[in-house]
This record gives C-alpha cells, sequence and structure tokens, in this order.
C-alpha cells in the first residue's frame, strides 16, 4: 500500500477489501490456470505494485498472500508457475510483507519482494514476462500510475493476444472527489491537478467538475461529476489500448457512494466472462460478510443488509428471461451456431457482474423448452463452453 494506509487498515479487512480480495481470489487462479497451460515454460508473471503488509493482524490474508496462496495451489494441483513480484515503499510494511514471502519461498514458490514503488520495478516484471502471461494488481491507496505509462505497456510493450496480458486496477473515487475540490477552489493545489493529469492521460477531467461549478445543484453535481470522471477514463483506457475494460464500484455500504472502482482490462472474451462471474460471487460475498457482521454487533437496532439486500433468487429469475432474449437475438444477429463464451457482455446485458454463469446455462434450457433452439447445454461442464444452434426464434 502507498504511504496513505493508517496502522488500523492492517487490524481487520474492511468490506470494499473483503469484495476486492474475494474477487482477486477467485479469479487469479482461473487466470493463471487459463493461460499457463498454454505458455511455453507453464509460467504466468503476477505484479502486486502496492502490496502493502500482505497479511491482516487477525491473520487473514491481504492481496499478496492470497497471490501466494494461487502460486502454491498452481503449482501442487497443475504443475504450473505463477512467478509473484510484490513492492512496497514503507519500511514497517515491506519488514512484514518480506516474512509473508519468506514462508511461501520454502514452499516452493517463486516470488520476489521489493522494496520501493510500483513503477520502479515494473519494467522488470514486464522483461521478466516477455514470452510469458502477465497480470497486473495496482492497489493504492492514492493514485495509480500515469494512463500514459499503463498505456505505452498495454498498447506497445503487450499489445498482442499472445502472451495475454490483463490489468485489475484501483481507480480512487475518493481522490476524484478530493483533487474535483481544488477545481473548484481558488485555492486549489496545482501541482496535485497536474498530478491527476498524468493519471488520467489529459486534462479532460477538470471540465467535469467546471461544469459542476455552473450548477445550482453544486454537491450534487459533484458527485456526477466524479461517476461521470471514473467513466471516462474506462472508456479512454479501452480506447487507447484496444482491449476490453469493464469497472466495478465498490463501497463500505449500500447506502454509500463508491470509494472506488476497479478497473478490469483483457483481451480475451474468456477473461470477460470469468471476470463476471468471480464479480458476481465476490458481491454475494461481501453481501454474507455485512449480514455476519451487523449480526455480531450488538450495538446494532437494525440490520442494513437486511433492509437493502436485494433477494439473490429474485435477482436470477428476472436475469433469465432477459439473458435467453439476449441469446436469441444473437443467433437472430449473427445466422450461426454461438459458443456463449465468445459474447459475454451481449449476452449477460445488465446483469453483467450481477448473477452467476449458471444463470445462462438455466436460459438456455429457457430457449430450448421454447422450442427455439434444439441446444440444452447438457452434457457440457463449462456454461461458457456451450454453443446454442438457431432453431425457430420465432417461437
Amino acid at each position: 500500500m502507498s504511504s496513505g494506509t493508517s496502522g488500523d487498515y492492517w487490524a481487520d479487512k474492511a468490506l470494499p477489501s473483503v469484495f476486492k480480495h474475494d474477487l482477486l481470489k477467485r479469479y487469479l487462479p482461473q487466470f493463471g490456470g487459463m493461460t499457463g497451460t498454454r505458455s511455453q515454460d507453464k509460467r504466468v508473471v503476477y505484479l502486486d505494485g502496492y502490496a502493502g503488509e500482505g497479511r491482516y493482524e487477525n491473520g487473514e490474508p491481504a492481496s499478496a498472500e492470497i497471490a501466494l496462496g494461487a502460486a502454491s495451489y498452481l503449482r501442487n494441483q497443475a504443475g504450473l508457475t505463477l512467478e509473484c513480484f510484490f513492492s512496497e515503499p514503507q519500511s514497517k510494511s515491506f519488514d512484514r510483507l518480506h516474512e509473508v514471502v519468506q514462508q511461501y519461498l520454502a514452499r516452493g514458490v517463486q516470488a520476489h519482494a521489493h522494496r520501493g514503488e510500483a513503477d520502479s520495478v515494473l519494467d522488470q516484471v514486464v522483461e521478466r514476462a516477455v514470452r510469458e502471461p502477465l497480470f497486473l494488481f495496482l492497489d493504492p491507496c492514492g493514485l495509480v500510475l500515469p494512463q500514459n505509462r499503463l498505456v505505452d505497456l498495454l498498447a506497445r510493450k503487450r499489445r498482442g493476444k499472445w502472451p495475454p496480458t490483463e490489468l485489475l486496477m484501483n481507480f480512487s473515487m475518493m481522490a476524484v472527489w478530493r483533487l474535483g475540490g481544488h477545481v473548484r477552489s481558488p485555492k486549489g493545489n496545482e501541482k496535485s491537478l497536474q498530478r491527476f493529469d498524468e493519471v488520467c492521460g489529459g486534462t479532460w477531467w477538470r471540465d467535469y467538475f467546471a461544469d459542476a461549478m455552473a450548477s445550482r445543484d453544486k454537491d450534487g453535481a459533484a458527485e456526477d461529476a466524479i461517476e461521470a470522471v471514473a467513466a471516462e477514463y474506462a472508456r479512454l483506457l479501452e480506447r487507447r489500448t484496444g482491449m476490453l475494460v469493464q469497472s466495478v464500484p465498490v463501497s463500505h455500504s449500500p447506502r454509500k457512494r463508491a470509494v472506488y472502482r476497479l478497473v478490469f482490462a483483457t483481451r480475451s472474451s474468456y477473461g470477460l466472462w470469468v471476470f463476471g462471474d468471480a464479480v458476481a460471487r465476490a458481491r454475494a460475498t461481501w453481501w454474507q460478510t455485512l449480514e455476519e457482521r451487523e449480526e455480531s454487533d450488538d450495538m446494532a437496532l437494525f440490520s442494513e443488509a437486511s433492509v437493502t439486500r436485494p433477494d439473490p433468487k429474485e435477482i436470477e429469475a428476472k436475469a433469465k428471461p432477459v439473458i435467453a432474449e439476449n441469446l436469441a437475438k444473437l443467433l437472430v444477429r449473427t445466422q450461426r451456431p454461438v459458443k456463449l463464451v465468445d459474447y459475454p457482455l451481449e449476452i449477460f446485458g445488465p446483469f453483467y457482474g450481477q448473477v452467476t454463469d449458471p444463470v445462462v446455462r438455466q436460459a438456455v434450457r429457457l430457449l430450448h423448452e421454447q422450442g427455439r433452439t434444439p441446444s440444452d447445454g447438457v452434457g457440457v461442464k463449462k456454461t461458457r463452453d456451450i454453443v446454442v444452434y438457431p432453431g425457430n426464434l420465432a417461437a
């Protein structure tokens, strides 16, 4: 973690970290498994650019130990190597991180801990992965790397589909809020503004807050500006890198705005499919953790989770016919058999990241029962590998 972490941060895992770490724990082993089996040396390279201490004081794994655990699993179960690089500039955090890394080195995991900023080790990691799959996890407490730096890496040095490169990055909404205040204030710090210009790849983001100043509802307009900046950042990253980019909001509670967005970039429809499923499952873990913490809080007068949480079964019931229709429209448009994994965003539609992929299997079965496709998905182990054939789509 960057210099913004306090001593309390490592005492226990906050709810945003519950979501983030559950997502990483679900997705990283699948990325390693999907790409490592095709890698020349059965090796995948991973960088946690803001690794922090690696483990919480209560013994729960943080991002670094989650990656090390994934590396150990892939080594033992599939004979694959997930070579992990970690960077951390703070002396105290680095010393604790180093201890965690040493424990996994003793188990045969390949891992390297570097004291310093993420940018100082990035080129070394990219060189190490010149012929291998690469996964970058960038999770600062403050501002992430300049966008031009990321674009140079993703669009020039790692521009091909193989070896694959994927990115999961924390884009801080709190930083946008704070820096937006500098735009709106005559006493704003120009040096801070210029640093965020670098993060965003230009000064374009300032216009959103300048427009907010002209609004009668300045606070409401400023909140809208934050969301607009985050959305435009993701669109710009997608356009400049040619990658598929998704942005997921992460918050402390269902009634509070996002503290950051997790920005995911890939060139693979497989990655997009698996990531969406992992997001839905991590979201369920987030809700479950909220419920458990409220139940253990004797001072709580009511459960926020029970009041605000949408019923998962109701969401799935709503999603199934929508996904079925999305698939039917896709079959009409393509006029050929459709392999589900090739069209994750088109198939899931608004339910991408909201429901898991078994719901898509149910949607295929629904189309089959309606007589609109001969395909029923039976006998195909993974939902994403189902091929759906056109039938009587007007039924």
